[in-house]
């Protein structure tokens, strides 16, 4: 690995997450308002709370995604994504991060990809026209067929703040993509800001430990260390990062 010194973060799915990053050193990547409804919910001060215990290691935001589309054919969907994505942003403000991870929103059988590359862009476009300069938008691979669709929609964005997050995990089930996880690495790393890593069969999206599937999970982080050297890497296990952490140390430290 090169001698930059690469910001890895920890995604508080773990329940162990903030132990953990005190232990090793690292950062947190929030993940509690993956779901929507959580930013609104009456006991929002309870959820305020919890996580202000991670803010002295936060530096990421993943927001929600559940049942948002960007690229909806129905405005009105479109328009609470939009909402949605305006509060997410909001309130990563308030937790003073910069860092944004949001899905793309693609689904397949329901939009063609033609659409979902061609709204998509006029979506994010609008998004970012009222966004400082110093923050940065991440749009995160899960259900594309293929790299270049994410790809075509940051350059037709053409938006330095509007940038790619690779998640290993999304990229190897073979149901979703063919593509090899090391082209999608490949593909991603001029546009690259933010990485997913975590490991699976192939099968399910199980968000196991980085030494625990059929990801070529060394091949993949060489390309990044060559190509994409200062973007930053969430652990992103359910619950065992203590186990990705010591695979990295062995390999990388």
């Amino acid at each position: 690995m090169s001698d930059q010194k690469r910001e890895i973060n920890l995604a508080t799915i773990d329940e162990n997450a903030m132990r953990l990053a005190g232990k090793y050193d690292l950062g947190i990547e929030l993940d509690q308002f993956c779901t929507a409804m959580y930013m609104d919910m009456p006991d929002f001060p309870a959820w305020n709370a919890d996580v202000s215990r991670f803010l002295p290691r936060a530096r990421v935001f993943h927001g929600p995604f559940n049942e948002i589309c960007p690229c909806a054919i129905d405005p009105k969907v479109r328009a609470i994504s939009m909402e949605r994505y305006n509060q997410a942003f909001d309130l990563m403000q308030h937790y003073g991060l910069k860092k944004l991870i949001l899905h793309g929103g693609y689904v397949p059988m329901v939009y063609y990809p033609e659409w979902y590359i061609e709204q998509s862009i006029l979506f994010w476009k609008e998004f970012l026209e009222n966004k400082p300069e110093d923050f940065t938008l991440c749009l995160e691979n899960v259900m594309e067929p293929e790299p270049s669709m994410l790809v075509q929609i940051v350059t037709g964005v053409d938006d330095e703040r509007c940038r790619l997050c690779l998640d290993t995990g999304h990229a190897n089930i073979r149901r979703v993509s063919t593509v090899p996880i090391t082209e999608w690495a490949r593909e991603f790393s001029p546009y690259l800001s933010h990485v997913h890593l975590h490991n699976n069969d192939g099968e399910w999206d199980w968000h196991k430990n980085l030494g625990t599937g059929t990801i070529p999970m060394e091949e993949v982080l060489d390309i990044l260390d060559e190509l994409a050297p200062s973007a930053s890497f969430t652990f992103e296990n359910v619950d065992d990062s203590e186990e990705s952490i010591l695979w990295y140390q062995r390999k990388y430290q």
